[in-house]
């Protein structure tokens, strides 16, 4: 059984405390200027038009608001599946998906050009729309992981952990399936209209949340001079490529359902063979680096043990699923919307032809600062709040551990009479 293990707080007072929320600090308001460059000069001064609509702070939104839902997985694991190992991680992983989510729908909301335009989605429904229903969902994950959080932090509502724990994770499937089902329910759109994209997103929350978790867990434990043991970085690793595996599961079974169609034949053509940056991104990016090769590397024998291949997968991950956002998002608004089933459709509106869009700076810009707005909310909270392990090291989590027996050498026996 683990042992019982001390949650502590970030003393928060050296330099490289500082010079991280500096660096973050600085990225977000690189990201604040953009916002204004685009509010003030509008949407034209980005690579967005009327044919692409959702740019590259989509990409980076949506991937932030998935990765929010699966960086839940140890929280959950813990509490709802009984997993008492990771306990001591769960606080750390509830702060992680709500700082996510924050960063995500900063970036939505600054892109709205107007963001007082937030007002009126808060305050007019349209309940046909799936959009309406994760206004809900988002912030009552806000609020449901937030007092999940309260329940394990506070040692008198300890008892009601594993309930709000439950709660918790239903309402992430939800979120996740409320935000696959935005390009699910979107059926003009021939490379969006499969109902598989709400399990297909479900899955891939689990590995983009979980590499996050990785590196952050990885990064704060070298940076604070702490202990992190074999037991818990190989546990993250079983998790991690077993979610990778079912993702591209998914993923290959979405496409073999679209090419077994018809009426997809078009964009699948587009997207595996023909789409030029979206077909190498797909296949380089999303599958090769994003997948395969994490998987290679989580499996080999060579470097399934070793914690460096470990946390290179993690962030190989990362980049796989910025790609495939980019691939699903952009890709999906570059092919041609289909208005007449069978027949060539040509007109001076660029009806029927192949949408272009190149992002500029203030909209990548804009989106890395939702990572940074993620991070800095991470390091603020640690400092005030018990949520870091004391120790990560094996003698506190592995159960089978047991200590080296030091043996004295014939030099240090002790002499006989």
């Amino acid at each position: 059984m683990t042992k019982k293990i001390a949650l502590t707080q970030v003393e928060g007072r050296s330099s490289g405390w500082y010079g991280l929320l500096v660096l973050f600090g600085t990225v977000i308001l690189a990201g604040l200027g953009s916002t204004w460059y685009m509010e003030h000069n509008g949407h034209w001064v980005t690579g967005m038009n009327n044919q692409i609509v959702w740019g590259m702070p989509h990409v980076f939104a949506v991937f932030l608001i998935v990765a929010a839902s699966g960086a839940l997985n140890v929280a959950s694991i813990s509490s709802v599946f009984g997993r008492n190992v990771y306990k001591p991680l769960a606080p750390l992983s509830a702060l992680l998906s709500i700082s996510l989510l924050a960063g995500g729908l900063a970036v939505l909301v600054l892109d709205l050009g107007r963001p007082d335009r937030l007002i009126v989605a808060m305050t007019h429904y349209n309940f046909k729309s799936i959009f309406a229903w994760n206004i809900y969902l988002y912030t009552g994950f806000f609020v449901i992981v937030g007092v999940y959080m309260w329940m394990m932090l506070e040692k008198k509502m300890n008892r009601h952990t594993k309930t709000a724990g439950l709660v918790a994770f239903l309402w992430r499937l939800a979120l996740t399936t409320g935000t696959g089902s935005i390009f699910g329910f979107l059926v003009a759109r021939q490379a969006y209209d499969a109902a598989i994209m709400a399990p297909m997103f479900i899955i891939m929350s689990f590995a983009y949340g979980l590499a996050i978790f990785i590196l952050v867990i990885k990064f704060s434990y070298t940076w604070l001079g702490r202990p992190i043991g074999a037991y818990v970085c190989l546990r993250q690793r079983n998790l991690l490529r077993v979610f990778l595996a079912a993702m591209l599961y998914f993923v290959a079974v979405y496409h073999l359902t679209n090419l077994y169609a018809t009426e997809h034949h078009g964009v699948e053509r587009f997207i595996l063979l023909e789409g030029g940056i979206f077909t190498a991104l797909f296949w380089i990016g999303q599958i090769m680096i994003g997948g395969i090769i994490p998987l290679v590397l989580m499996f080999h024998p060579a470097t399934s043990e070793s914690r460096i291949a470990l946390r290179i997968a993690a962030f190989m991950v990362i980049i796989g699923g910025i790609c495939q956002m980019y691939v699903t998002i952009i890709g999906g608004q570059a092919y041609p919307l289909v208005l007449f089933p069978g027949m060539e459709v040509s007109s001076s509106f660029f009806d029927g032809q192949i949408n272009s869009y190149t992002p500029t700076l203030a909209e990548i810009v804009l989106g890395v600062s939702g990572i940074a707005i993620a991070l800095v909310l991470v390091l603020i909270v640690v400092k005030f709040l018990k949520i870091l392990p004391a120790s990560l090291a094996d003698s506190a989590f592995d159960p089978n551990y047991v200590e080296p027996v030091i043996h004295p050498t014939d030099d240090e026996a002790p002499e006989t009479a």
